[in-house]
């Protein structure tokens, strides 16, 4: 039962109450503005389930708070400096009266309005919040890969804060589960179309609301998208779930890939090209090579360029994190029947971005293997930065991850460019 459930029984029981007491009488008697202090003694009373017995007592009463006192109890209270009620005389002259046969509970009930045990009302308000977080759980027992991060925005108590009530807690968990559940957008789509469409209001997911913050951290935990912050960080999260801010901002590098006029120019003269997502939404590639290379860093596709030029094998560089634009790329050249491989930087952040990747397009390594790595590992030497970050798996190669924290140093892919430059040669 909810806080509002708890409060419509109790008022339900009240009115039942009420329905026998005479409340023009009652108002005579004990409704006075002299007997206020004890209608609220005898509310706190009830609200903390205490017994209705013993005494009450007023210090330092005004001469009509004493007349009035006489009155409903039909004789002096008692004199001193204190003015002192007997809670069992009041209830006995109310049921003997006919005033309020059910006694001094109906007739506060009847006066001040219904009365919820603040026990039962703390019971009553964390089952309402328990139910309020039901759309976390079901979304986590349908994506397992989102069930860690529901059990924090249930823990962290960030929703009660920005929410106060369970009801608005509901509101905003579904609206957030809503979006969620139809998260990857593929194809990438504007942020403010997808909201208007899924939420039925092109502002619901602005910066700055709480429902954005709660959206975003949930990408985040679905796509893999790295810490960081400010405006071109939180620009790239929302693409990583192909939600955009815009179609220019997203793009993505590529060294000689054919299929429109642009890309044919490019490719002849062995040049890297910048495509962005809104090129490659309305122009995109008509054809596409059996087998697409793709990297992580820019000085990889730089280096391709400077060393083979137009002789380069087709080279993808994604620039970190996979956007929003070098994701459409890579699905379109994988329905055009393009193969790809895949290399990164040997760290926990490589194995990120490979990882993030794979969930999106299948690859096949390119020298990013725990062999690879031991090898790149041996050629270093002492030269090789040491590792650092949260270990992840690495699915491609299970033993990659494994070996990788076993020695414990990183390798950029600039490290083993000479033998990256070796396969980019038809």
């Amino acid at each position: 039962m909810s806080g509002s459930a708890a409060e419509a029984a109790a008022a339900e029981a009240a009115a039942a109450e009420a329905a026998a007491v005479d409340e023009v009488r009652l108002r005579r008697l004990l409704g006075a503005a002299e007997l206020s202090w004890l209608l609220d003694r005898v509310r706190r009373r009830l609200e903390r389930g205490r017994p209705l017995t013993g005494a009450v007592s007023l210090a330092a009463p005004t001469p009509a708070q004493r007349a009035a006192a006489e009155r409903l109890l039909g004789r002096a209270p008692g004199g001193g400096a204190s003015l002192t009620v007997r809670l069992d005389a009041v209830d006995a002259v109310l049921r003997r009266s006919g005033i309020s046969p059910e006694g001094l509970p109906a007739a506060v009930s009847a006066l001040t309005g219904p009365v919820v045990p603040r026990e039962e009302a703390r019971r009553a308000e964390e089952r309402a919040w328990a139910e309020a977080y039901t759309p976390l759980t079901l979304l986590a027992r349908d994506e397992p890969r989102l069930a860690d991060w529901a059990a924090q925005v249930r823990d962290s108590g960030l929703v009660r804060r920005v929410t106060g009530t369970p009801a608005a807690a509901r509101t905003l968990l579904d609206q957030a589960v809503r979006v969620l559940r139809e998260l990857p957008a593929e194809p990438a789509r504007s942020l403010s179309v997808f909201a208007a469409d899924v939420l039925g209001g092109a502002h619901a997911l602005d910066e700055g609301t709480p429902l954005a913050a709660i959206v975003l951290s949930g990408v985040r935990a679905l796509t893999g998208h790295p810490d960081g912050e400010g405006a071109a960080w939180r620009r790239a999260a929302w693409a990583s779930a192909g939600l955009l801010r815009d179609d220019v901002s997203s793009t993505v590098l590529a060294l000689n890939l054919r299929g429109t006029p642009a890309l044919d120019w490019m490719a002849d003269v062995g040049e890297p090209c910048v495509l962005t997502l809104r090129q490659l939404a309305h122009r995109p590639p008509r054809t596409a090579p059996a087998v697409v290379h793709v990297c992580e860093n820019p000085a990889v596709l730089s280096a391709a360029a400077d060393h083979h030029g137009a002789a380069s094998l087709p080279l993808v560089c994604l620039r970190g994190q996979p956007s929003a634009a070098a994701l459409a790329l890579l699905t379109h050249l994988r329905g055009l029947g393009a193969a790809f491989r895949y290399h990164g930087d040997f760290d926990w952040g490589g194995l990120r971005i490979a990882t993030t990747l794979l969930r999106h397009v299948p690859w096949r390594p390119w020298r990013y293997t725990a062999d690879d790595y031991r090898g790149a590992v041996a050629a270093a030497g002492r030269a090789a930065a040491p590792l650092a970050g949260k270990p992840v798996p690495s699915p491609w190669d299970p033993d990659l991850a494994s070996v990788l924290a076993e020695h414990g140093v990183r390798i950029e892919e600039e490290a083993v460019l000479g033998a990256l430059l070796a396969d980019l040669t038809p």
